[in-house]
């Protein structure tokens, strides 16, 4: 049996052969049947003119584009393995991304660039020229067949690329239609969050129910052109970070903007605090859904719809309205203690997933994936609770991932690139609440003796090392690192004083900040 996802689209093209597939803005770029058509043009392309073989990766450093789904489905039938990359991303860490995947081939918009790897530009005549020749049959895949090579990373090491297959893919969306939404032929998904990530994953479920993609001409989150996106489209919904979600109701808020046409805000990628989701409840009405997933089994853990959100804020039944849902259909969950014993109902523990959305391994990279799926589970990282009803409340991350605006920051490596400047000696990195974002960087730095260290210099230094989102928005200079007996710095103790600093006169200057 042939699993590749491309039949999803060929289905729907068969089904819905005229209807718009994908809109950039409001005007239409292609129907599903010309979709599959490009797909499959694409596909020979890929194969005949680049010269690719099965199971070859194709890199991603792309803004969000009608080319991007059409890439996607061209990638997948050819029998090839899409490698979606942030094109914020600092090019040192873009590099590593297409070094370690190995991808013979880089496609990027604008002025991205993947060095030492063959580039196309989707503006080029070279990018136009894989469309020009007949369509191949679709790639015979094995359901294991890798198909998305998500990069994501722990706080220590470089960032791991978890292998998603065309059977975790087609799990997922089954999963996601539904267990968070019902998706009808005619619906709309606008991509205002980064298609490299979450938004790109929604693609998969919303093409086989023949909705439209929806591509913002901005290329992401702009706040009046989303307003009038969905007012112009039909049943629009769109995957949200918390932070988009709190912008979104505050500009309803000052502007009464009319957002009756709107279906239904998914949120995720970070955490949807209570008095947030009340306010959007309050806002938006019936129109939030939350999901609870990572990169090793994206949006597919937990889930609370927009009707099992709304009867619980009927209710007033807050910790339902604080949890992130049930487990979502194929999918199991076990919260066990650091032994990985089974904990009992309301215990507080890590969090544990099997089912089939749950990542191959991690990509060239057999030690991590041993470790992360030992004994058959996926472990999380994340700590929590499940209760009587089969409700998944988290309460903290055992790894140190900051999550500012949605997007994952590794303080190691923020300290990396800090800890190669000669004036610094020691440096630890941890998130700060934040009103907008969610949390914010902060480094604590030891200086060298006698040496003296300014913001603009240490912001420079990151710059030229790190991607802008993951730059330290506060430096503190202290003495020494608070450390336990093993040497092993103790962030819960710098966590504090952070609180204590945020205690004092407003918490608008700190005597150890940086000028």
């Amino acid at each position: 049996m042939n699993h590749n996802l491309a039949h999803m689209l060929i289905n729907t093209a068969r089904a819905y052969r005229d209807q718009v597939a994908i809109f950039h803005g409001t005007d239409a770029f292609c129907t599903f049947f010309e979709l599959a058509l490009r797909s499959a043009r694409c596909a020979r392309g890929l194969r005949a003119q680049l010269g690719l073989n099965a199971g070859d990766r194709v890199a991603l450093v792309m803004k969000n584009s009608p080319q991007y789904v059409e890439l996607l489905y061209g990638i997948w039938h050819a029998g090839l393995c899409a490698v979606p990359i942030n094109a914020k991303l600092h090019p040192c860490e873009i590099d590593h991304i297409v070094q370690d995947s190995r991808a013979q081939v880089c496609f990027v918009s604008g002025t991205e660039d993947a060095p030492d790897t063959r580039t196309i530009a989707i503006e080029s005549t070279e990018y136009r020229a894989l469309f020009e020749s007949p369509g191949m049959p679709v790639a015979e895949v094995d359901g294991d067949a890798i198909a998305w090579l998500f990069y994501t990373s722990g706080t220590t090491g470089k960032p791991k690329g978890a292998m998603l297959s065309h059977h975790n893919l087609a799990a997922m969306s089954r999963a996601y239609s539904t267990a968070v939404t019902q998706i009808s032929p005619g619906d709309s998904l606008i991509h205002a969050a980064p298609m490299s990530h979450g938004s790109g994953l929604y693609i998969v479920p919303h093409v086989a129910k023949g909705a439209s993609q929806v591509i913002p001409l901005s290329g992401g989150f702009d706040i009046a052109e989303l307003e009038s996106l969905i007012a112009a489209h039909r049943r629009p919904s769109f995957f949200a970070a918390p932070t988009m979600l709190n912008r979104l109701v505050e500009h309803v808020r000052q502007t009464q903007a009319d957002l009756a046409n709107l279906k239904v805000v998914v949120c995720g990628g970070a955490p949807l605090y209570l008095e947030n989701e009340v306010a959007a409840l309050d806002c938006l009405g019936a129109r939030i859904a939350q999901i609870y997933g990572q990169g090793e089994s994206p949006m597919t853990i937990t889930a609370q719809s927009p009707d099992q959100i709304a009867a619980a804020y009927a209710t007033g039944d807050f910790e339902v309205l604080s949890s992130v849902g049930r487990p979502l259909p194929e999918v199991e969950i076990l919260i066990v203690d650091a032994e990985d014993h089974p904990l009992p109902v309301g215990h507080v523990g890590e969090v544990l997933v099997r089912g089939p959305t749950v990542m191959q391994g991690y990509w060239n990279n057999p030690l991590a994936s041993a470790v992360t799926l030992r004994n058959g589970w996926l472990h999380t990282g994340d700590v929590g609770f499940q209760d009587e009803h089969g409700q998944v409340t988290l309460k903290d991350r055992i790894k140190d991932v900051i999550i500012s605006g949605g997007s994952n920051i590794y303080p190691r490596e923020v300290e990396d690139a800090l800890l190669a400047h000669p004036a610094v000696s020691e440096v630890s990195v941890l998130g700060r609440s934040h009103p907008d974002w969610g949390e914010e960087v902060v480094a604590i730095v030891v200086p060298t003796a006698g040496a003296q260290l300014t913001k603009p210099e240490l912001d420079q230094w990151c710059l030229d090392r790190i991607a802008r989102f993951k730059r330290p928005k506060a430096y503190l200079v202290v003495e020494a690192l608070p450390k336990n007996s093993t040497g092993k710095v103790v962030k819960t103790a710098l966590r504090d004083l952070l609180i204590r600093l945020g205690e004092e006169a407003n918490a608008r200057t700190w005597r150890w900040s940086l000028a």
